[in-house]
């Protein structure tokens, strides 16, 4: 498997026929390493709850990935919290069948088990929004003053000393 800063490995051998319920919460590690990768302020909060299924060699997860994300408005510099709540639904195969022609193809297996830390991370990352704003505050253009400077004010007074400026 990738090397994940919260990895929770599942053989599909250990799922039971009536399936298996994961609750998972991460680390204290885990949370400070993924804050860095999503180049957030924090990650205070970070859990999962799964229901995994078999289906023949391979596995069905559902479930949802929960989290507070501290991070910065983007338009006034203050630190805002953001709360993750995404859906989980996730098919895992073997390598053989994962690479069939469907429309949306099943998660790879890597030898067997599929990692619930890595599956919890990747939708947590998916989910953070990259330009957050905190409620209520909008973008506005700083306005110019009349009168003031203008950008080509010198060309302009260039091309009047020198004539019309046409050959």
């Amino acid at each position: 498997m990738d090397k994940t800063p919260w990895s929770v490995p599942v053989s599909v051998e250990d799922i039971p026929e009536t399936g298996l319920h994961v609750e998972i919460d991460a680390p204290a590690v885990a949370r400070a390493a993924l804050a860095q990768l999503a180049n957030v302020r924090e990650l205070p909060e970070l859990s999962a709850v799964f229901d995994l299924t078999r289906r023949g060699a391979g596995a069905h997860v559902a479930g949802r990935v929960r989290a507070r994300v501290g991070q910065t408005c983007v338009v006034s510099l203050e630190p805002i919290e953001n709360t993750i709540d995404e859906d989980v639904d996730v098919v895992f195969a073997p390598p053989s069948a994962a690479a069939g022609g469907a429309d949306e193809p099943p998660e790879a297996l890597s030898n067997g088990t599929l990692d619930l830390g890595a599956l919890a991370s990747e939708f947590l990352l998916l989910a953070i929004d990259p330009y957050p704003r905190k409620a209520g505050v909008e973008f506005a253009p700083p306005k110019a003053e009349e009168g003031g400077e203008r950008p080509f004010a010198a060309l302009e007074a260039l091309k009047k000393r020198m004539g019309s400026g046409k050959p």
